[in-house]
């Protein structure tokens, strides 16, 4: 039976997202390395989540020594795809990083009331839209754990259905036996003829 065609949009759903993730990003990681072995290519890739969780595979070495190999080889496209830049970039996200945690914290001391200092209204704008991104995390992996706890509970369902299909036909069985039992009881012991030439 042919596969239905995917349509090219973002999942809504965060658990069947997550999954399809995974299974793609395994599919990339393995065809990369079957590129590498097949024609000798050295490849790396670098795969960051929604999360911001990140996978990365370098085939031959390390990613570092990849992009290091990158760098000296072609510094005029290193420079045209912005991978020149890269560290000047590192520099302002390591500083707006920086920044994002020094507010998470101010806010967090200000929300549990062990800071003195109070926040003005664009700090909190920025804390409430981190929470908000947190919740949705938050959410996606309860989504995810009830998901999974769910697939155990019918696993569980399934095997007790079972056990108790087993159980009500070994009961059927003892029922037909005891039944046979009782018949045989009832029949008189020892069977005797009524015959007059055996009578004395």
């Amino acid at each position: 039976m042919a596969r239905g065609k995917v349509q090219m949009k973002r999942i809504e759903n965060p658990v069947h997202r997550q999954v399809t993730f995974c299974k793609r990003r395994a599919g990339l990681l393995k065809k990369a390395k079957e590129l590498s072995v097949l024609c000798d290519a050295e490849i790396g890739v670098l795969i960051f989540s929604a999360h911001g969780k990140h996978y990365e595979l370098a085939t031959k070495g390390t990613m570092q020594g990849l992009i290091d190999k990158y760098m000296k080889s072609s510094p005029a496209a290193a420079a045209g795809s912005g991978v020149g830049l890269g560290m000047a970039d590192a520099k302002e996200e390591i500083t707006m990083l920086k920044q994002e945690i020094e507010t998470l914290q101010k806010g967090l001391r200000y929300i549990f009331g062990g800071g003195a200092s109070e926040m003005n209204l664009e700090e909190l704008l920025v804390l409430e839209k981190h929470l908000e991104i947190w919740i949705c995390q938050i959410r996606s992996t309860k989504m995810e754990i009830l998901f999974k706890e769910i697939q155990l509970l019918r696993n569980k369902e399934g095997i007790l259905k079972a056990a108790n299909q087993y159980l009500l036909d070994k009961m059927e069985e003892n029922v037909e036996f005891t039944n046979i039992q009782a018949v045989m009881d009832n029949i008189p012991y020892p069977l005797t003829v009524q015959n007059e030439i055996f009578q004395i």
